[in-house]
């Protein structure tokens, strides 16, 4: 029986390296690529096309978020497994929105992320307990209608991916050469995004990164 083929996204060496050997111990799986960051997530995952990508929220440049809906687009077949520090409810809403087959808390992974590997790979979702309470509350504001419409769903995958980079503080030279697109494009669509959300600075525009879940400020 083929093995799962699993691709690896964290941009800390030594969590690739944790969750490599834990898949190492596992005779049905094997790891098939690593990535340090999303723009190389995708490019792996077009590549070597895994069964599984295990995938973290906050890495450099394009983040676990903005690859999980590129991957989806490029890749349909592989399923994405969060892999994250982070159970704030607006990310599991935006990652589980955006296709993934499940979300695991790093504290709580040991020895259950391969069995967490095999369920997804098997089409289920795989939730962390702490997480499925929260992705509860979610659906239930969404049923009673108490959740007021998502200004970030108005936004293209293109300008969601420049609205993170904008938010970190990157400029419109670094974001063009970052999703390799020319500076106008990039002031394009830092345009479009301030239209669109209604915002009128940078600062605005970091400040709602920062509410809608899109970046986060460790204290």
């Amino acid at each position: 029986m083929p093995k799962i083929r699993v691709l690896i996204a964290d941009d800390h060496a030594i969590v690739r390296e944790g969750v490599k050997a834990l898949i190492g111990m596992a005779d049905d799986m094997e790891v098939v690529g690593e990535a340090a960051d999303g723009r190389e997530a995708i490019a792996r995952a077009q590549a070597l096309e895994p069964d599984v990508a295990v995938m973290d929220i906050a890495m450099p440049g394009l983040g676990g978020l903005e690859a999980t809906i590129e991957i989806r687009k490029v890749c349909p077949r592989t399923r994405i497994l969060v892999l994250s520090q982070y159970d704030d409810r607006e990310y599991v809403r935006r990652f589980l929105k955006a296709g993934v087959s499940g979300y695991v808390l790093k504290k709580s992974a040991g020895s259950d992320l391969t069995a967490a590997i095999r369920s997804v790979h098997r089409g289920g979702l795989v939730l962390d307990p702490e997480v499925a309470r929260e992705a509860m509350l979610d659906q239930a504001a969404a049923a009673d209608g108490s959740r007021p419409a998502d200004p970030y769903e108005a936004l293209t995958d293109r300008e969601k991916q420049v609205l993170k980079l904008v938010a970190e503080g990157r400029s419109n030279k670094e974001v063009a050469d970052e999703l390799g697109i020319s500076v106008k494009t990039a002031m394009s669509h830092r345009e479009h995004i301030m239209e669109k959300i209604d915002l009128h600075s940078r600062t605005e525009l970091i400040r709602f990164a920062i509410k809608q879940g899109i970046i986060r400020v460790d204290s």
